[in-house]
Order: structure tokens, then sequence, then C-alpha cells
């Protein structure tokens, strides 16, 4: 007798569940892209078709500036959480294990471990401590806290990469008398590259989403994209929301897309 092994897709239930969790993920952003195109002004009731919403979402001044302002911030924090969290991969991975490696890891990813609200909190406190001190004001406040949450994210796959790199080519390298700095540039570099990039494009996701730590951290006319959407949430729904929604869902969907190609040519 052939023994069969465990497979969790024979389970009872298992595509019942699998659709219905699916379901419940993707069928509400199906709605919401629906609605966008709704004529009317009720999120609710079907109106008819239209690209009026898009329009006017497209020609109101206050999206275009928080629009800007979202990816300002995005780019800078991205390229910010990239540049540390390439430096933290470099340090963790290409050298031999030490003392305290696990808490400096467990420090970096920290991030993801702590409520993003107490995160948000403790960044409000400190940089509100920072402008009585020094009075200096700005969105760099924004960009520093954004940098900080989105390290974690950008470390992750870059390290990944790093760890699934084969290290013959930068030995070759080194017996060839390449100096550090050289094999770094011309061989270790060039391999970790789509892991860098990946890292980066997950942190400008991250940075472009983010409402908790935004909204604590924000002076008064610096709302970025997703604080408009909720502040216009709490006046007002209309389908103009449902239209920056949907592209702000397009432009994520893609990064990730784009994500996923990159760390899927790794294995290949």
């Amino acid at each position: 007798m052939t023994k069969r092994s465990f497979a969790v897709d024979r389970l009872p239930g298992f595509t019942a569940t699998a659709i219905g969790v699916f379901l419940a993920l993707y069928l509400p952003l199906i709605v919401l892209v629906i609605y966008s195109f709704n004529k009317g002004a009720s999120v609710a009731v079907w109106q008819g078709f239209s690209l009026d919403w898009y329009a006017k979402a497209w020609a109101n001044e206050a999206v275009k500036e928080a629009t800007f302002r979202s990816l300002v911030i995005a780019t800078s924090a991205a390229l910010i959480a990239t540049v540390a969290a390439t430096a933290a991969a470099l340090g963790t991975t290409r050298r031999k294990a030490f003392k305290g490696q696990t808490f400096i890891y467990v420090m970096i990813n920290q991030p993801l471990m702590v409520p993003e609200i107490v995160t948000a909190v403790a960044l409000l406190i400190f940089f509100a401590w920072i402008k009585v001190t020094t009075g200096i004001q700005g969105l760099g406040y924004l960009i520093i806290a954004h940098s900080a949450f989105c390290i974690p994210f950008a470390y992750l796959p870059i390290r990944a990469r790093l760890e699934g790199m084969d290290l013959t080519l930068e030995t070759a390298a080194a017996d060839l008398y390449a100096t550090p700095w050289r094999t770094f540039r011309r061989v270790t570099l060039p391999l970790m590259a789509p892991g860098i990039v990946a890292g980066a494009m997950l942190a400008f996701v991250i940075s472009l989403d983010d409402v908790v730590i935004t909204e604590f951290v924000k002076s008064g006319g610096q709302d970025t994209l997703p604080t408009y959407m909720l502040g216009q949430l709490r006046r007002q729904l209309t389908p103009e929301i449902n239209a920056i929604s949907s592209g702000l869902l397009l432009l994520t969907v893609l990064l990730l897309t784009a994500f996923f190609l990159l760390t899927r040519k790794k294995d290949q």
C-alpha cells in the first residue's frame, strides 16, 4: 500500500476557505475601483459610468500638493533607508559571526515588532523636544521618521540577496589582487543590485502608504496623500476619494509587481 504524503490542499473545506479569504481580501478593492467610476455623488448607489471624479481629483490643487509632498517624502525616505539598510546588511552578513549579532538584528527590525502607534507617539515626543529646543521646523522630521520606519523593510530583501549570493566571484577578485573597494564596486554591488532596488521599492511603498506615523509627526500644512484622504473621509465621503484611492492602489500594485519580479529573478 502506497503511503500518501500530507497535502494541505486535500483537507476538507480547503478550497472554500481559500476562496473566502481571497474574496475578503480583494472584493472590497474591486468594489472601490468600480465605484470610483460612479457618475453620482453616492459611494453606495450606482448611477452610471463616468470619469468625472478622476477629472475632479486631477484638478484638485490640494490633492496635487499632497501627492507631491508624499512623493518627496517617500523618495527621500526610501533613499536614506536603502543606504542605511545596505550598510547594515553588509555589516551583518559579510563577516564572521560575532557576539551581539542577534541583538543588532533585533534592533534593526525593531520597527516591525513594536506597534506603530508606540513608534509614532515616541517620535512625536522626541521631535517636539527638538523643535522646542532648536526652533527648527520643516518637512525634515517627516522624512527622518519615515526613513527610520522603512529601514527594516529595505534591510530584509537586501540581506536575503546577500545571503543567497555565491562568494566565488568575490574570492576570485581578491585572488586577482583587486582591492576590497574595487571588489565591492565591480562584483558585490552589481550582484546585490536587485535586492537593493527591491528594498528601495518596498520602502517607498511603505512610506507612501503610511498614515499613523505621519499623522502624529506632521505639522500644519504638511498633509500627505493618505492623511489628506483621512481628513476628507471625516468630512464628506464622495467618489473622488475612491478615484484617489484607485490611483494609489494602481501605483502600489505596479511597484509590488516590480518587487516580485526582481526577487523572483534572484532564484532563477
